[in-house]
């Protein structure tokens, strides 16, 4: 392994003047060992802390004696650790899907908790390689991206990922590990023929496919009421992170209905669809993206009900902390009616495809707000406070935030 390469991606992404600690997922294996021991490197350095993170799936029995040893490791290297549990029941089928999403979410809340902005992962030059073989054989499995924001949402929210290792082979990092006289652990479910990345993985290393993101967006607008502007001709990995972004959810479009749509944007139509919980309306220069109101079949714009002092997230789109009192959050449809007087003017200058999808608050006597229309408040007088999500996280998918330093 070339560590002044590995330095020189983290000097690359991270800001040495910060003092939030580094998060990074340990499982014990080769290279995450190496990633933790080049992190710590830098860190010391730079004068920061690290958080060493495993993540215990319970899907085999030593997992928990597993799970231990890596957090004594990670405390002797000189770190602070941390052991995360997968707990509850296990699906039966999409096993290794549902394990990845739950492993980022504990990874990323716990990361949050700690205060860390970035999270770091030891995928290597063999995973670019193993994801484009799986493409090969079917699988939609996308490739590991060296800064990326966290795909946990909103477990995730304003954490990103950071993958300096992506460069480097397996072989070659073993080969580091054993001159510095490093031994680590070689997970099992590496071997299991059952897993089509298993499968690639025994097959030997093949080349590395190098896909470069497309670049950021030329131009876009965003507004506090949920809608995203972006031009007719924008690339079609920004209309799928728009919709995603806009519509609060976890996965964005893809196949051939994304390519439809974008074909449609690029026709010159006028016209208004939905997909994967977004609307869109195609105007004669721009598409505008916002919530689809009428999306609740997959548990959208369900309601939230927050303790007082509690934060949560709305819809995936709002973040919201209760302040002193107890409330709930519900779509503003069938409620504006309820607005403070101040609200209710300022309602009127919301384009009407957004209004019912905005989050309006209710407090234990019926009072009704909405504070991201502005004015003053009859309803609530606790403390509340509301924060958009969609904008920031539009500007991290597309690749606007670069670096942790880039708020």
């Amino acid at each position: 392994m070339r560590l002044d390469t590995v330095l020189a991606a983290l000097d690359r992404r991270l800001d040495p003047e910060s003092a939030a600690p580094l998060a990074v997922g340990f499982s014990g294996g080769g290279d995450s060992l190496a990633l933790l021991l080049a992190t710590l490197d830098w860190a010391r350095t730079h004068g920061r802390s690290v958080l060493s993170l495993t993540v215990d799936h319970q899907l085999r029995p030593a997992s928990a004696a597993w799970t231990r040893d890596a957090i004594a490791r990670a405390e002797a290297l000189g770190a602070t650790a941390l052991g995360l549990r997968w707990t509850g029941d296990k699906p039966a089928t999409g096993l290794s899907a549902a394990a990845r999403r739950a492993r980022h979410a504990l990874l990323a809340e716990a990361a949050r908790a700690a205060g860390a902005r970035v999270l770091l992962l030891g995928h290597t030059a063999d995973d670019l390689a193993e994801a484009a073989a799986m493409r090969a054989q079917g699988s939609t499995v996308s490739d590991p991206r060296d800064w990326s924001p966290s795909p946990a949402w909103p477990e995730g929210r304003g954490v990103f990922l950071l993958r300096p290792l992506l460069t480097e082979r397996r072989a070659d990092i073993r080969a580091w590990l054993i001159e510095r006289g490093q031994t680590w652990l070689d997970d099992p479910a590496n071997d299991d023929p059952r897993s089509l990345r298993a499968r690639m993985r025994r097959a030997g290393p093949t080349d590395i496919a190098w896909k470069a993101p497309p670049p950021p967006p030329p131009s876009f607008a965003g507004d506090a009421f949920g809608i995203l502007t972006l031009p007719r001709d924008a690339a079609a990995a920004h209309v799928a992170a728009a919709c995603l972004c806009a519509a609060g959810t976890v996965r964005p479009p893809r196949g051939e209905r994304l390519e439809r749509l974008v074909a449609r944007l690029r026709s010159g139509e006028i016209f208004t669809a939905t997909l994967a919980g977004a609307r869109i309306d195609a105007g004669p220069d721009a598409v505008r993206i916002g919530r689809d109101a009428g999306e609740t079949a997959r548990g959208g714009l369900a309601r939230l009900d927050l303790a007082a002092g509690e934060t949560g997230v709305w819809d995936g789109r709002y973040e919201i902390f209760a302040g002193g009192a107890a409330i709930s959050i519900l779509p503003l449809k069938g409620l504006a009616a309820s607005l403070p007087p101040a609200q209710r003017a300022a309602l009127k200058a919301v384009p009407a495809s957004a209004r019912p999808a905005l989050p309006a608050l209710l407090d234990k006597a019926g009072g009704v707000s909405c504070p991201v229309l502005g004015g003053p408040s009859l309803a609530m007088s606790q403390g509340e406070r509301v924060g958009a999500l969609f904008l920031d996280r539009f500007r991290a998918a597309t690749g606007l935030i670069d670096q942790e330093c880039v708020t």
